[in-house]
C-alpha cells in the first residue's frame, strides 16, 4: 500500500489497486490545486489546504468507519467496503476553482455533484469499468441504503473531515471534533446509521462546533465580502469578453468567459466537460493579475484590489437591506469612480444568507438507546437546545467597494 502523512490524521493507509489509481488519476491530482475553504486565506492565512487533502482524509475516516461497523457483527463484503471508498475519493472530483465560490458565477443551471458524477463515469470508463459499485453507492441507488448515508448524511465522512481539517488549518480550536470517538459510536439498525448512546456527547459537541465554524469561517464576513468581490470581477470579465474586448485569460477560463455555460450546455457540447477538467485556482490568479493592468476601470479596480486585499466593506443586517441605503451607495460609487450609475452593480453585492445547524427533516441523526429504542438527538440530548439549533439563521450582506 502507499502510505501519505497527513497533518490532521496521521498515517493513511491507500492499498494498491484501483484505490490507489483512483489517486494517481489526473482528475483527481486537479484537486491539489483547488483550495478547500476558496478565499478564507484572507482571513485566517493557513487555509491554505486543497480539495484533495480533504478528499484523502474522508477517505481515511471511511476505511475507518467501515472496521468499526465490521467489528459490531455487520456484515460488509470486501467489494463493497473498497467500493464505498473510492466513492468518497471522487465525491468532491467536480469542485470548480475556489470550490464553492464560482458555482455559479462562469457556469449556471448544473451543480458540482453533477459534474463530479460526469468525472467519476470517465474515471470509471478510464479505469475498465471497475467503478459500477462505486456509483451506484455515489447515486444512491446500491440497495443497502447506509453506506450512501456514509458519504452524504448529517454524519458522513465528508463532515466529519472538512469540520475537523478546517479547524486545524484556520487555528480555530472551537470548531474541532472529536471525529474518532464519533466513528467508533457509529452502528446500524435495519440498514441505518445510528449512533451509540455513549456517542451522545461527541455529537453534542459536533453540532455546536458545526454552527461556530459556519459564522466564525465560511461565513465570516471578511470571506463573503471577498468571495463577492471574486464573483464580481469574472461578472465583468465575461461581460466584457461577451462584448468582444480582448480579455486575457488561459484558454480554460477564456472558454466559460466567451460562452454561457450550463447543464444544456455540458450535455452537447463535448469539449465542456474537458476544459472544466483543466480549470483550476491558478487559471483564475494568474488572469486577476493580468487584469489589474487592464483599460477597463472596473475591471482594473476590482482586480488590484484583491491582489492587495482592499476588500469590500461588509454591513451585516437582520432585515432586508433599505433600499435608500443601496441607492445612496450606488450614487457615491459612481461620483468617486466616475462610471455609470448602471455599473455600480460589480462594485457591490447584497445578498441574504440562510443556515441552520441541524435540520430534522433531512436525514437526521439517530441515537441508539441502551433499552434499544431509537430516538433523535434532538430528543435523546439533555442539554442541546434544538429549536434553537434548527432554526433557519437568515443575515443580510452589504457589500461594497470602499
Amino acid at each position: 500500500m502507499k502510505i501519505i502523512n497527513d497533518p490532521v490524521h496521521g498515517f493513511i493507509n491507500i492499498p494498491r489497486g484501483v484505490l490507489l489509481d483512483i489517486v494517481k488519476h489526473p482528475l483527481m491530482q486537479r484537486l491539489t490545486r483547488i483550495n478547500q475553504l476558496g478565499m478564507a486565506y484572507v482571513v485566517y492565512p493557513g487555509a491554505r489546504h486543497s480539495r484533495f487533502m480533504h478528499s484523502l482524509g474522508a477517505f481515511h475516516l471511511m476505511s475507518e468507519a467501515i472496521m468499526s461497523l465490521q467489528q459490531k457483527g455487520h456484515f460488509i463484503f470486501d467489494m463493497e467496503a473498497e467500493a464505498v471508498e473510492a466513492a468518497i475519493l471522487m465525491h468532491d472530483i467536480g469542485h470548480g476553482p475556489f470550490s464553492h465560490v464560482l458555482e455559479h458565477t462562469l457556469i449556471k443551471g448544473i451543480s458540482h455533484e453533477e459534474i463530479s458524477l460526469m468525472m467519476m463515469e470517465q474515471i470509471n470508463r478510464d479505469l475498465d469499468n471497475q467503478l459500477g459499485l462505486a456509483i451506484s453507492i455515489f447515486k444512491d441507488e446500491c440497495p443497502k441504503h447506509f453506506l450512501h448515508q456514509l458519504i452524504s448524511s448529517q454524519l458522513d465522512m465528508d463532515r466529519l473531515d472538512y469540520l475537523r481539517r478546517d479547524a486545524f488549518f484556520t487555528g480555530v480550536s472551537e470548531g474541532n471534533i472529536g471525529s474518532a470517538r464519533i466513528i467508533k459510536m457509529l452502528n446500524m439498525v435495519d440498514d441505518r446509521l445510528v449512533v451509540d448512546y455513549k456517542g451522545i456527547n461527541p455529537i453534542e459537541n459536533y453540532l455546536i462546533s458545526r454552527r461556530t465554524m459556519y459564522w466564525q469561517v465560511y461565513l465570516h464576513k471578511t470571506v463573503v465580502g471577498c468571495e463577492k468581490m471574486l464573483v464580481n470581477i469574472l461578472t465583468r470579465a465575461k461581460h466584457l469578453a461577451k462584448q468582444g474586448k480582448d480579455i486575457f485569460a488561459p484558454p480554460a477560463l477564456g472558454y466559460f468567459l466567451h460562452n454561457d455555460v450550463d447543464a444544456q450546455w455540458f450535455a452537447t457540447h463535448d469539449e465542456a466537460l474537458r476544459m472544466y477538467e483543466t480549470l483550476d485556482d491558478n487559471d483564475i490568479m494568474s488572469a486577476i493579475k493580468v487584469w489589474a493592468e487592464s483599460d477597463d476601470k472596473i475591471l482594473s479596480t476590482l482586480a488590484t484590489n484583491i491582489l492587495r486585499r482592499n476588500l469590500f466593506k461588509v454591513e451585516i443586517y437582520d432585515e432586508p437591506v433599505p433600499q435608500e441605503r443601496i441607492d445612496t451607495l450606488q450614487q457615491e460609487i459612481a461620483h468617486k469612480m466616475d462610471i455609470a450609475e448602471k455599473d455600480t452593480h460589480y462594485m457591490m453585492s447584497v445578498n441574504a444568507i440562510q443556515k441552520d445547524t441541524y435540520d430534522v427533516a433531512d436525514d437526521s441523526i439517530a441515537i441508539l438507546c441502551k433499552d434499544g429504542t431509537i430516538k433523535d438527538i434532538a430528543e435523546a440530548s439533555e442539554i442541546l437546545n434544538i429549536q434553537t439549533l434548527s432554526k433557519k439563521i437568515k443575515k443580510y450582506f452589504l457589500c461594497y467597494h470602499r
